[in-house]
């Protein structure tokens, strides 16, 4: 019988471009969380209010009111990665592609590369890369978060490997040929 992870595997060879939720237990990045024991418990509960706060600013379109409930967290607890987060994504909303990347930057490296901030923060830096023409930088950021347990980072990351795009092309084919050996190739 085979295990999550064994179907997960063969999900990916034969349906790379496919999101598999289905799958359970495939998804890790549900699982992570930020380490803020560093910070004081007062100043910590201030600044989650602030930017969930300005999350629910952001989404009724109010972007000034986001950008100064995050800005007001950052000020409070500079080192926390978080807000430097959620402000990225209001820049990019505004259009500010430049101090997104700076936010985002700057969430990896007060994360250190870990937890679900720095996941986020990669898929997130990974997209505006890819959005740009930086496929380098975009892949190297998918593949990052990929290990902190992102599908969709996975996803893409897979997108942008040429080697895996040619590999799963000719697995295909040979799949297409063991099903219908005596037709004419599948047109892919």
């Amino acid at each position: 019988m085979a295990s999550e992870h064994d179907r997960a595997v063969l999900q990916a060879i034969f349906s790379p471009n496919t999101p598999f939720e289905d799958v359970p237990g495939l998804d890790q990045e549900q699982d992570l969380i930020d380490d803020d024991g560093p910070f004081d418990a007062d100043s910590l509960r201030q600044v989650k209010d602030l930017e969930s706060r300005g999350v629910s600013a952001a989404e009724v379109g109010d972007l000034q009111g986001a950008l100064d409930l995050f800005g007001r967290a950052i000020r409070v607890l500079p080192r926390r990665a978080s807000a430097y987060n959620n402000r990225a994504q209001t820049l990019r909303l505004q259009g500010d592609t430049a101090g997104a990347l700076a936010d985002l930057d700057q969430a990896v490296s007060l994360s250190g590369g870990r937890g679900r901030t720095a996941c986020q923060a990669l898929v997130q830096r990974g997209l505006l890369h890819r959005l740009a023409g930086q496929d380098d930088k975009a892949l190297q950021d998918f593949r990052e978060a990929a290990e902190l347990g992102s599908e969709f980072a996975r996803q893409q990351a897979v997108l942008l490997n040429p080697y895996a795009a040619l590999c799963n092309k000719m697995l295909r084919q040979v799949i297409g040929k063991l099903r219908n050996p005596d037709g004419c190739e599948p047109s892919l």
